[in-house]
């Protein structure tokens, strides 16, 4: 009974993982093109370019509704795509320049960073009105979201601190220093662990999610940019934009433990469902790099458009 069992149960994973990888697809902003290469994670092929303008950079996904959000730095805004018709629904005006933009894990709201007033909007997703503004750290970057929906976490660059806002009061419950410049951050699967990748410092910060007490500094590349996590948060990928490469990261020991060479400008990156595959935009080279986490090599490079960023969570279930 235990075999068959077992058996069953690896037979549905597997069934999961194929059709997660079927119908995936990762949204790669093109900032100087003003565009979004849409990319099937199965054929590895751009199948759609959606035009965007006002220089697009951030991309969050509303997972529940199948919704797409695309901040625009130069349109005061964000844009909504439908991430299954691979249209544009709405163009959201928040004033002065968006950049880092995410999602809750419900799908009821969506937060945009605003890098010039110091700010996050919160907007509910079913008309997009504002909800709320909270005032945050200088100049605030990347956002991610934990997993129990309970909190929103904000990097801000020139304060080199990341903020814990919590998501049932929208307000902030506290602010820890981390090293110089944060930018990308993520929250593993678990929410224990907070890491932020520190431009200026070229290292990684590890915080404890919830209490945001520092627990490590792990030395990376140059101008590290993004972080993600793959295999079961077994390892972190970071993106190093001076040195044209990804650091590999072993979250047992917290050391680098490889250096992948990927394409010119690394920035955006993310991890597909497949929890295996891991997609980074490379900004001067214009294409995607596809990284095997279980050999460490790049399988693949898929070009896509002009000043490709892709900065936040991009890969679509």
């Amino acid at each position: 009974m235990c075999i068959r069992y077992s058996f069953l149960v690896f037979s549905l994973l597997a069934v999961f993982l194929s059709s997660a990888s079927a119908d995936s697809r990762a949204f790669i902003t093109n900032q100087l093109d003003n565009s979004v290469s849409v990319i099937d994670t199965k054929s590895q092929q751009v199948i759609e370019t959606i035009k965007v303008e006002g220089k697009p950079a951030g991309v969050a996904l509303n997972q529940p509704k199948k919704q797409v959000y695309i901040s625009t730095p130069e349109g005061g805004g964000f844009a909504v795509l439908d991430g299954e018709k691979l249209t544009t629904l709405t163009k959201v005006k928040v004033g002065g320049a968006s950049l880092g933009i995410t999602a809750d894990r419900k799908g009821e709201q969506v937060f945009v960073a605003d890098w010039y007033e110091n700010s996050v909007t919160v907007f509910d997703t079913k008309n997009f009105a504002k909800i709320k503004t909270i005032t945050v750290g200088k100049s605030p970057s990347g956002m991610t979201v934990s997993p129990d929906n309970r909190w929103l976490y904000v990097a801000n660059r020139i304060d080199d601190s990341i903020s814990q806002v919590d998501l049932n009061k929208l307000t902030i419950r506290n602010t820890t220093k981390v090293g110089a410049h944060p930018f990308g951050i993520a929250v593993d699967s678990q929410g224990k662990r907070l890491y932020s990748a520190n431009v200026e410092s070229d290292n990684v910060t590890v915080l404890d999610a919830r209490s945001m007490k520092r627990l490590a500094t792990i030395k990376v590349g140059a101008r590290p940019y993004a972080v993600s996590l793959a295999l079961n948060d077994s390892l972190l990928f970071v993106t190093n934009q001076d040195d044209s490469t990804v650091s590999v990261v072993d979250t047992a020991t917290l050391k680098q433990i490889e250096v992948i060479a990927v394409g010119d400008k690394p920035e955006g990156i993310s991890t597909h469902p497949d929890d295996q595959k891991v997609y980074v935009a490379n900004w001067f080279d214009n294409n995607v790099s596809v990284i095997d986490a279980k050999t460490l090599k790049v399988v693949n490079t898929i070009k896509t458009g002009e000043g490709s960023r892709a900065f936040g969570e991009f890969i679509a279930r």
